[in-house]
């Protein structure tokens, strides 16, 4: 086994398949991972509850960003294929 996917496993996806959902989801496997270790370290005296909430936050204005450049979620009613159009 590679060491890569021993310490970084990855789930495979089974959303909509479009390449700004593959990549937000790479990220927040990414995001969960992290925020693992960093609960972990935490857990077994080797990382203070602050530089763990600090560390955790800083992950999550990262996962924030990379959200609204890819622009999940701001139409989460529309479809590619615009069929919501075809019902009015």
């Amino acid at each position: 086994m590679n060491k890569e996917d021993f310490l970084y496993p990855r789930g495979r996806y089974y959303g909509q398949v479009k390449p700004e959902n593959l990549v937000f989801n790479a990220n927040l496997q990414e995001f969960a991972q992290k925020i693992n270790y960093i609960c972990n370290l935490e857990t077994n005296g080797k990382l203070s509850p602050e530089d763990a909430y600090e560390q955790i936050k800083a992950l999550w204005k990262q996962l924030k960003r990379t959200k609204k450049q890819l622009q999940i979620g701001d139409n989460p009613f529309q479809n590619d294929d615009n069929s919501e159009d075809s019902n009015k």
